[in-house]
């Protein structure tokens, strides 16, 4: 959708529809309603439309979904939501059929009621708009009430989330809650992280059952079909609660935070099926989601036609199949495959009453994984790696014959927020997959390439935004690219989740180059979204006086919030500069936190990731892991991946080469230690590496099983 606004006739109506190019139900809506001549007719007569893309206006759309959500307990996608004159909401819902049904009252009764509301009772909309707008702007930009949080809460809050989320946990068919079932990997970072704290701590049975919840949910999502067993990647979430038939859309936000959490869980177990996980997302991405300069897109919709000469589209068109067509591609196989993945002629979307309500898939099959594959290979008496070919040549056949589809639509649209999600996770899988078995075997959807170009490509794409929605001169942030930047401004979200990817970007042996930057714009995060008097970051600059509210977003959900992921930026920095930009750092990550006291003791389950930035900022024992030698060289990167083998988010991977001038010279000017002990430590024959905590600095090693060792106590 494109911003589309016209103020003419100031005493009429407004209609503000927020909804986003691969938002099933907004396009449901659109055939429905707008593409309905009636509709029209009444919209055009007694309202202005405006129509809003939420992906390129989320200041827009924050206003008015948190509006309606306070309003009427829920929100969502589209967005219907009437406005007076001067823009203040009186009234709104999500999706409304065109007629009375479903226990929903129609769009055109909704207009009509609206209508007769505005000519007999105008006076009392406006005043109820008004003071809508004054609580809620109150209420989303609370101040802190002291400095910090107080002694516990962090790891209170921790607790809480976890134990929360414990109770929520679905033990048959993994994941946090019921029907649908979301993909929110902030759960998943939680539980990990709590899992890491309760074994550090003596309490293994606790630490491992926090482990198995998220392995189950991993597991399970990546056999459901949720996933995208032919071309790789996730789709959006799960109609039902066994994660099998699912709305189609693919967003990166979901891809870039999957692909962390399944290099995360392979670097605590070592399992190649989370790496195997992490290439699939990530070769998705590489194969169908990067333009020309480097750039990530960021969606593909969930609707597509059948065939050339059928102009409505239908969800999942794309990805479905009927067993006939899995027969005449896949010949001798095609039995084996179809037991592998529940194809069945009747159509294999019954596994549960929620998977297809209205028939939509009657003889289509959604691919799912339902048996082990070493019990599957057992039976056709084949070894696994056999097995795993035949399955992976039959995957191979399917894309090409899907390839022939006509595609959903792709949203070419490059948003910065999103772009540095996934920056981290190429970025972080550059170096985590260096713990992969030599000679482990990949099948088609994954390439396994050399996971050195991950980085690569997490470079490109940094690169990308640096050029195209960076200022150089104002250090400011544009929001989104698409033929050109967006007018919006970079929002909270953009300088955060940048920073973040800049940050893992560095680490794992990025150029001194992306810390530079990742410091200059975190600079900036504060110069435009800090409040100064009341701690915590505002989500948008405020410059804009048409946007109403000016929020301090805190929920997690199927984005990290943009202060919890300020948190452990804040903390990452601190551990990089020098003690007096550290402590500055560190005061403005707690009273960024004293801002949330409340949700943290109340309501921890909304904050996973505050939970864990909370308890971050807490640690005094963050460790730095220094590395120095010349680079680049194959010891090196050698000592790089044992940095990174092992899961620790309270950690700082710090590299420097004193041979560079550049390097020495940024060191020397940002922390003066790290220079002196790059100095100190230099070998030109070797690369050492020091672990540091509590002020205090190991003795160097100079081997890669050394130094994992030395990080695993």
């Amino acid at each position: 959708m494109i911003l589309a606004i016209g103020f003419y006739a100031l005493t009429r109506f407004h209609l503000f529809e927020v909804g986003y190019s691969t938002c099933h139900w907004c396009h449901v809506m659109e055939v429905e309603s707008f593409e309905n001549e009636e509709v029209a007719k009444l919209l055009n007569d007694w309202f202005v439309s405006i129509k809003v893309d939420r992906e390129e206006r989320p200041d827009v759309d924050k206003v008015y979904m948190t509006y309606v959500q306070a309003l009427y307990g829920g929100g969502g996608w589209p967005l219907s939501v009437f406005l007076s004159p001067d823009l203040k909401p009186l009234m709104g819902g999500t999706y409304f059929p065109p007629d009375d049904k479903y226990g929903r009252p129609g769009f055109k009764t909704i207009l009509w009621k609206v209508k007769e509301a505005w000519e007999s009772k105008r006076d009392v909309l406006v005043q109820s708009g008004s003071f809508a707008i004054e609580q809620l702007s109150e209420a989303l930009s609370t101040a802190a009430r002291l400095d910090k949080l107080p002694d516990g809460v962090p790891q209170m809050a921790l607790k809480l989330c976890a134990e929360q989320l414990a109770d929520s946990y679905d033990s048959k068919y993994g994941g946090f809650g019921s029907a649908p079932k979301f993909p929110r990997p902030v759960e998943a970072q939680l539980m990990l992280y709590h899992s890491k704290k309760l074994e550090e701590t003596g309490r293994s049975e606790g630490a491992k059952e926090d482990l198995s919840m998220v392995i189950t949910t991993l597991e399970c999502m990546a056999r459901g079909g949720i996933h995208d067993h032919v071309g790789g990647g996730f789709h959006r979430y799960s109609v039902d609660e066994c994660w099998h038939v699912p709305h189609f859309e693919k967003m990166l936000y979901d891809q870039g935070q999957l692909a962390n959490v399944y290099l995360d869980v392979f670097s605590i177990t070592k399992d190649v099926f989370y790496s195997t996980m992490a290439r699939d997302i990530l070769d998705y991405l590489r194969r169908d989601m990067i333009g020309p300069n480097g750039e990530i897109f960021s969606a593909e919709d969930a609707d597509s036609a059948e065939s050339e000469d059928v102009t409505r589209k239908k969800e999942g068109a794309f990805y479905v199949w009927t067993s006939h067509e899995v027969d005449h591609a896949l010949g001798e196989h095609a039995d084996l495959f179809k037991e592998h993945y529940y194809v069945k002629s009747s159509g294999n979307c019954d596994l549960s009453s929620m998977s297809d309500p209205h028939n939509e898939f009657k003889g289509k099959n959604v691919l799912i994984e339902r048996n082990s594959i070493s019990a599957m290979a057992s039976k056709y008496g084949m070894p696994v790696q056999k097995y795993l070919e035949i399955l992976g040549i039959c995957l191979q056949k399917l894309f090409d014959i899907r390839s022939k589809r006509l595609r959903p639509h792709l949203d070419d649209k490059v948003i910065v927020s999103w772009n540095g999600l996934a920056i981290s996770s190429f970025a972080r899988a550059s170096k985590i997959l260096k713990g992969e078995p030599v000679g482990t075997t990949f099948y088609f959807p994954v390439t396994g390439t050399n996971s050195e170009e991950y980085r690569e490509v997490a470079e490109k794409a940094a690169s990308f935004i640096r050029k195209n929605l960076y200022n150089q001169q104002t250090c400011r942030l544009q929001h989104s690219f698409r033929n050109g930047p967006s007018k919006a401004p970079g929002f909270l979200d953009d300088y955060a989740f940048l920073i973040s990817g800049l940050l893992d970007l560095y680490e794992v042996g990025g150029s001194v180059f992306w810390l530079a930057w990742a410091i200059e714009l975190q600079r900036m995060q504060d110069e435009l979204f800090l409040d100064k008097e009341g701690g915590g970051y505002f989500n948008t600059p405020g410059e804009d006086p048409s946007v109403l509210l000016r929020v301090k977003e805190d929920h997690d959900g199927a984005e990290p919030s943009g202060n919890s992921v300020s948190v452990i930026n804040l903390v990452r920095l601190a551990s990089l500069v020098s003690s007096t930009k550290s402590d500055n750092y560190r005061q403005n990550a707690e009273r960024l936190l004293a801002v949330f006291e409340k949700r943290l003791k109340d309501t921890a389950m909304a904050v996973p990731l505050m939970c864990c930035a909370a308890d971050m900022l807490a640690v005094p024992s963050h460790k730095q892991v220094v590395l120095v030698g010349c680079k680049p060289s194959v010891e090196f990167d050698s000592m790089l991946a044992a940095a990174h083998a092992s899961y620790n988010p309270n950690r700082t991977v710090i590299h420097i080469n004193p041979n560079d001038d550049e390097e020495r010279a940024f060191w020397e000017e940002t922390n003066e230690n790290i220079a002196l002990m790059a100095k100190n430590n230099f070998a030109a024959d070797k690369v050492v590496a020091l672990v540091c905590q509590n002020f205090t600095c190991s003795p160097v090693v100079d081997n890669p099983r050394s130094l994992e060792s030395l990080l695993s106590k």
